[in-house]
Protein backbone atom coordinates (compact mmCIF):
# COMPACT_ATOMS: atom_id res chain seq x y z
CA UNK A 1 0.00 0.00 0.00
CA UNK A 2 2.78 2.30 0.86
CA UNK A 3 4.43 1.36 -2.21
CA UNK A 4 1.77 2.13 -4.30
CA UNK A 5 1.53 5.78 -3.00
CA UNK A 6 5.42 6.14 -3.46
CA UNK A 7 5.36 4.64 -6.67
CA UNK A 8 2.36 8.17 -7.49
CA UNK A 9 4.84 10.10 -6.16
CA UNK A 10 7.76 9.30 -8.07
CA UNK A 11 5.66 9.50 -11.03
CA UNK A 12 4.60 13.21 -10.33
CA UNK A 13 7.87 14.59 -8.79
CA UNK A 14 10.43 11.82 -8.21
CA UNK A 15 13.69 11.16 -9.43
CA UNK A 16 16.37 8.56 -9.20
CA UNK A 17 20.59 9.40 -10.11
CA UNK A 18 23.64 7.30 -9.41
CA UNK A 19 25.71 7.96 -7.27
CA UNK A 20 29.21 5.56 -7.65
CA UNK A 21 27.70 3.20 -4.88
CA UNK A 22 24.24 3.46 -5.02
CA UNK A 23 20.90 5.24 -6.45
CA UNK A 24 19.31 8.00 -4.85
CA UNK A 25 15.47 8.67 -4.46
CA UNK A 26 14.53 12.22 -4.78
CA UNK A 27 10.63 13.25 -4.62
CA UNK A 28 10.76 17.15 -4.45
CA UNK A 29 7.68 18.37 -2.11
CA UNK A 30 6.57 21.79 -1.85
CA UNK A 31 7.71 23.59 1.32
CA UNK A 32 4.52 24.89 2.32
CA UNK A 33 2.97 21.47 2.59
CA UNK A 34 4.34 19.74 5.53
CA UNK A 35 1.94 16.98 5.99
CA UNK A 36 2.85 16.18 2.28
CA UNK A 37 6.44 15.72 3.11
CA UNK A 38 5.66 13.62 5.89
CA UNK A 39 3.46 11.19 3.86
CA UNK A 40 6.85 11.00 1.47
CA UNK A 41 8.90 10.14 4.56
CA UNK A 42 6.33 7.32 5.75
CA UNK A 43 6.09 5.66 2.58
CA UNK A 44 10.04 5.81 1.46
CA UNK A 45 10.25 4.32 5.55
CA UNK A 46 7.89 1.86 4.99
CA UNK A 47 9.16 0.57 1.71
CA UNK A 48 13.05 0.77 2.76
CA UNK A 49 12.54 0.42 6.86
CA UNK A 50 16.78 0.09 7.07
CA UNK A 51 17.23 3.21 5.10
CA UNK A 52 18.05 6.64 5.99
CA UNK A 53 16.08 9.58 5.13
CA UNK A 54 17.15 13.26 4.29
CA UNK A 55 15.54 16.43 3.63
CA UNK A 56 17.39 18.70 2.01
CA UNK A 57 15.65 22.58 1.69
CA UNK A 58 16.20 25.18 -1.46
CA UNK A 59 13.67 28.10 -1.75
CA UNK A 60 10.51 26.46 -1.85
CA UNK A 61 11.18 23.27 -1.70
CA UNK A 62 11.89 20.28 0.34
CA UNK A 63 13.48 17.24 -1.59
CA UNK A 64 13.56 14.23 0.32
CA UNK A 65 16.01 11.63 -0.34
CA UNK A 66 17.07 8.04 0.30
CA UNK A 67 19.94 5.93 -0.72
CA UNK A 68 19.97 2.62 -2.03
CA UNK A 69 21.17 0.14 -4.18
CA UNK A 70 18.04 -1.58 -5.56
CA UNK A 71 15.71 1.84 -5.75
CA UNK A 72 15.58 0.94 -9.23
CA UNK A 73 14.51 -2.58 -9.18
CA UNK A 74 11.38 -1.15 -7.32
CA UNK A 75 10.80 1.71 -10.21
CA UNK A 76 11.81 0.24 -13.53
CA UNK A 77 10.83 3.38 -15.00
CA UNK A 78 13.96 4.70 -14.03
CA UNK A 79 16.39 5.54 -17.05
CA UNK A 80 17.90 8.76 -18.51
CA UNK A 81 16.33 11.87 -19.63
CA UNK A 82 13.11 13.71 -18.49
CA UNK A 83 10.14 11.15 -17.89
CA UNK A 84 7.99 13.23 -19.92
CA UNK A 85 10.79 12.12 -23.23
CA UNK A 86 10.29 8.14 -22.36
CA UNK A 87 7.83 5.58 -22.85
CA UNK A 88 6.42 5.13 -19.00
CA UNK A 89 5.17 1.87 -17.94
CA UNK A 90 4.32 -0.33 -15.35
CA UNK A 91 5.23 -3.78 -15.01
CA UNK A 92 2.44 -6.77 -14.65
CA UNK A 93 3.37 -6.57 -10.87
CA UNK A 94 3.41 -2.60 -10.58
CA UNK A 95 -0.37 -2.77 -12.14
CA UNK A 96 -1.24 -5.11 -9.43
CA UNK A 97 -0.09 -3.12 -6.81
CA UNK A 98 -1.76 0.14 -8.10
CA UNK A 99 -5.15 -2.20 -8.88
CA UNK A 100 -5.26 -3.04 -5.64
CA UNK A 101 -4.36 -0.22 -4.19
CA UNK A 102 -5.59 2.88 -6.29
CA UNK A 103 -6.31 4.96 -3.60
CA UNK A 104 -3.12 5.35 -2.10
CA UNK A 105 -1.44 5.20 -5.72
CA UNK A 106 -3.89 8.81 -6.68
CA UNK A 107 -2.51 10.07 -3.50
CA UNK A 108 1.05 10.07 -5.22
CA UNK A 109 -0.08 12.45 -8.23
CA UNK A 110 -2.41 14.55 -6.98
CA UNK A 111 -0.58 15.72 -4.30
CA UNK A 112 2.62 16.08 -5.74
CA UNK A 113 1.43 17.78 -9.47
CA UNK A 114 -2.04 18.40 -8.93
CA UNK A 115 -3.85 21.17 -7.13
CA UNK A 116 -7.49 21.32 -5.17
CA UNK A 117 -8.56 24.68 -6.61
CA UNK A 118 -12.54 26.55 -6.33
CA UNK A 119 -13.81 27.21 -9.78
CA UNK A 120 -15.95 29.68 -10.40
CA UNK A 121 -18.98 30.54 -13.22
CA UNK A 122 -21.77 33.05 -13.54
CA UNK A 123 -25.23 32.42 -14.89
CA UNK A 124 -28.13 34.33 -15.96
CA UNK A 125 -30.74 33.52 -14.02
CA UNK A 126 -34.37 34.93 -14.66
CA UNK A 127 -32.36 38.29 -16.00
CA UNK A 128 -29.76 38.41 -13.04
CA UNK A 129 -26.09 37.52 -12.80
CA UNK A 130 -25.84 34.38 -10.58
CA UNK A 131 -21.90 33.19 -9.33
CA UNK A 132 -21.69 29.51 -8.74
CA UNK A 133 -18.51 28.19 -6.83
CA UNK A 134 -17.42 24.79 -7.44
CA UNK A 135 -14.67 22.83 -5.46
CA UNK A 136 -11.95 20.59 -8.57
CA UNK A 137 -8.89 18.74 -8.38
CA UNK A 138 -6.24 19.15 -11.21
CA UNK A 139 -3.59 16.77 -12.28
CA UNK A 140 -0.82 18.25 -14.78
CA UNK A 141 2.01 16.57 -15.99
CA UNK A 142 3.80 17.20 -19.10
CA UNK A 143 4.21 13.12 -20.06
CA UNK A 144 1.05 11.60 -21.77
CA UNK A 145 1.76 8.20 -20.35
CA UNK A 146 1.63 9.24 -16.68
CA UNK A 147 -1.47 11.07 -16.77
CA UNK A 148 -2.84 7.88 -18.68
CA UNK A 149 -1.80 6.03 -16.14
CA UNK A 150 -3.19 8.37 -12.99
CA UNK A 151 -6.53 8.12 -15.57
CA UNK A 152 -6.70 4.43 -15.32
CA UNK A 153 -6.19 4.61 -11.72
CA UNK A 154 -9.39 6.65 -11.57
CA UNK A 155 -11.38 4.69 -13.37
CA UNK A 156 -10.31 1.93 -11.23
CA UNK A 157 -11.23 3.82 -8.43
CA UNK A 158 -14.64 5.02 -10.07
CA UNK A 159 -13.69 8.68 -10.18
CA UNK A 160 -14.90 10.08 -13.23
CA UNK A 161 -12.43 12.59 -14.96
CA UNK A 162 -11.88 14.53 -18.16
CA UNK A 163 -8.65 15.98 -19.89
CA UNK A 164 -9.50 19.51 -19.80
CA UNK A 165 -6.31 20.60 -21.89
CA UNK A 166 -3.25 18.41 -23.19
CA UNK A 167 -1.54 18.44 -19.87
CA UNK A 168 -4.11 18.11 -17.27
CA UNK A 169 -6.57 15.86 -15.86
CA UNK A 170 -9.73 17.38 -14.35
CA UNK A 171 -11.88 15.68 -11.62
CA UNK A 172 -14.67 18.41 -11.01
CA UNK A 173 -18.21 16.83 -10.73
CA UNK A 174 -19.51 17.54 -7.50
CA UNK A 175 -19.47 13.48 -6.92
CA UNK A 176 -16.26 12.59 -7.97
CA UNK A 177 -14.27 15.73 -6.47
CA UNK A 178 -15.78 14.12 -2.74
CA UNK A 179 -15.06 10.70 -3.46
CA UNK A 180 -11.26 11.98 -4.58
CA UNK A 181 -11.18 13.95 -1.46
CA UNK A 182 -11.98 10.89 0.52
CA UNK A 183 -10.06 8.32 -1.08
CA UNK A 184 -6.62 10.93 -0.99
CA UNK A 185 -7.48 13.55 1.68
CA UNK A 186 -6.54 17.48 1.31
CA UNK A 187 -3.62 18.22 0.57
CA UNK A 188 -1.72 19.96 3.95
Amino acid sequence: MQYSALLGFYLGDGHISRAPRYYRLRITCDQSMPGIIRDVVDCIGAVRPSGKIFLSSHPGAVDVISNWQHWPCLFPQHGPGRKQERPIALEDWQRRVVADHQAHFLRGPFHSDGCRVTNSTCKVIAGAPKRYEYPRWQFVNASADIRALCCWALDLAGVAWRQSNPRVISVSRREAVAALDALIGLKS
